[in-house]
């Protein structure tokens, strides 16, 4: 098992097998994947009840009115400068925050929820977007949650509009362009372990050619 010193964040479109594929990173190295782990820290971090984190887990900015509602739920979030915001924007500055402190604890796989974005400024981050053909991705969903073709199409539709509105929202990216990324693989061509072998031969190069700048 060889040791890495590189964060890789995984953006992924909604049936490319995006998670797998970084959990089965994180296991070639011997490192953490969080995915839904980091609302877990964001919450206990930010002492913001965890189902606020999960009700608005990568899902595009709520009404006025939800964010009014809740608001009275988002106990004793005790620094000033988090008290007038809505209730949307405190829950991303946690998870924000949770990234970053997660990062700086050493090399990890962190998927979606705008990491990469979070941790722009960090030298050691390789940003990657996973996508794959529709039919591929339909094929999948429909095995895994028992779907027809056509409800597992409306669910990719409905989960890839959710991730890029709550993306393109928070961040000043566009989610899924490849400038949004320092890398973006195609898994239904390489299958998920062909893209943990390209991932793991993008990794080695890039650390190679950082240690040559050092």
């Amino acid at each position: 098992m060889s040791s890495i010193s590189t964060i890789i964040t995984i953006g992924r479109q909604y049936g490319s097998a995006g998670r797998e594929i970084g959990k089965k990173l994180a296991e070639e190295y011997g490192i953490q994947l969080y995915d839904k782990e980091m609302l877990d820290r964001a919450a206990k971090e930010s002492g913001i009840c965890q189902e606020l984190f999960e009700h608005h887990d990568e899902k595009p900015t709520n009404s006025f009115l939800y964010s009014l509602v809740m608001d009275t739920y988002s106990m004793g979030y005790s620094s000033g400068v988090y008290n007038d915001m809505p209730l949307n924007h405190k829950i991303f500055l946690a998870q924000f925050d949770a990234i970053k402190k997660i990062a700086d604890e050493g090399p990890c796989v962190l998927v979606g929820r705008c990491a990469d974005y979070a941790l722009e400024s960090y030298s050691n981050v390789m940003s990657v977007f996973i996508h794959a053909d529709m039919n591929a991705r339909i094929r999948r969903i429909a095995r895994i949650y028992d779907l027809t073709d056509a409800k597992a199409k409306d669910r990719i539709q409905k989960m890839d509009k959710q991730r890029s509105s709550y993306y393109n929202y928070y961040t000043n990216k566009k989610w899924g362009d490849i400038d949004s990324y320092d890398f973006s693989l195609c898994s239904s061509e390489l299958g998920i372990d062909g893209t943990v072998k390209a991932l793991k031969a993008l990794i080695e190069i890039r650390e190679s050619v950082r240690d040559k700048k050092l």
